[in-house]
């Protein structure tokens, strides 16, 4: 197949690309840099501007688009805005173009990037799967515009499927590496009661979730994308400090979360 790819420099990006390329598929990345864009197996875009080279995109019979503003850090309004904008506009975009082209030219498939976030809070009890609806927080309404940024696509007949990843667990994770290093100096900690569930998932989990749903021509709309053993924020904090051989005695308390407000 002959696969355009966004947020291909991604963590998740990478590890799909080098997979869709260890199975032969020929694979475009579609890039934000106008120096990147002139290798051969790349085209130029740039969502914020509504830019995009649609004669590039024809005749591929894929598209995979993992492009997203990366959610930690601090939650300033500006970085709300890119957190949503690089997620719901650069979808838009795609799927507007995707369904603008000849049927001929035009992709058979859409994979995109969701996230578990769109769940909100629940009980750490409930089961979440496909059918419940989007919670009420900042994340979960990202998530929920988000895949309905997708409809222009699915409207012309395109298969979709939006996959809605967890928390992802790789060395090079920012969320990884933050713990990693707090816990290494003694500050691992867990949030409020620590009760709260972690959806995670490895980035080969994500990978090879991807690769076969590209085919699985019997399957769209949302695809959760978790671990399938249910872990609590108290439980990953202190697998991370066994791992390193470090305590992990700190607790954030929960009237320190509500302070930061989303964030928390």
């Amino acid at each position: 197949m002959k696969v355009a790819v966004t947020g291909a420099s991604g963590l998740v990006g990478t590890g799909v690309v080098e997979r869709l390329e260890a199975d032969g598929h020929q694979v475009t990345r579609v890039v934000r840099s106008r120096k990147a864009a002139e290798r051969p197996d790349a085209f130029f875009w740039k969502p914020a501007t509504g830019a995009i080279d649609a004669e590039a995109l024809a005749g591929h019979d894929a598209v995979i688009n993992l492009a997203g503003e990366n959610i930690f850090g601090i939650w300033t309004e500006p970085k709300k805005r890119r957190i949503r904008e690089s997620r719901v506009g650069g979808t838009r975009l795609l799927a507007e173009t995707i369904a603008g082209l000849d049927v001929t030219d035009r992709p058979q498939v859409l994979v995109n990037a969701s996230g578990a976030t769109i769940y909100g809070h629940h009980p750490a009890d409930e089961p979440l799967t496909e059918d419940v609806g989007p919670g009420d927080t900042f994340l979960a309404g990202v998530a929920a515009d988000w895949e309905a940024a997708t409809e222009p696509a699915a409207d012309a007949g395109v298969r979709v499927v939006m996959t809605r990843f967890g928390l992802v667990l790789h060395p090079d994770a920012l969320l990884v590496q933050g713990m990693a290093t707090s816990t290494r100096f003694g500050l691992g900690a867990k949030l409020g009661d620590g009760d709260q569930v972690f959806p995670w998932v490895t980035r080969d989990e994500i990978v090879n979730a991807i690769a076969f749903l590209l085919e699985a021509e019997t399957v769209r709309g949302p695809v959760n994308v978790v671990g399938r053993e249910k872990v609590t924020n108290e439980e990953f904090a202190d697998t991370v400090a066994r791992v390193l051989d470090r305590p992990r005695v700190l607790k954030v308390p929960r009237f320190a979360l509500q302070m930061l407000g989303e964030l928390g």
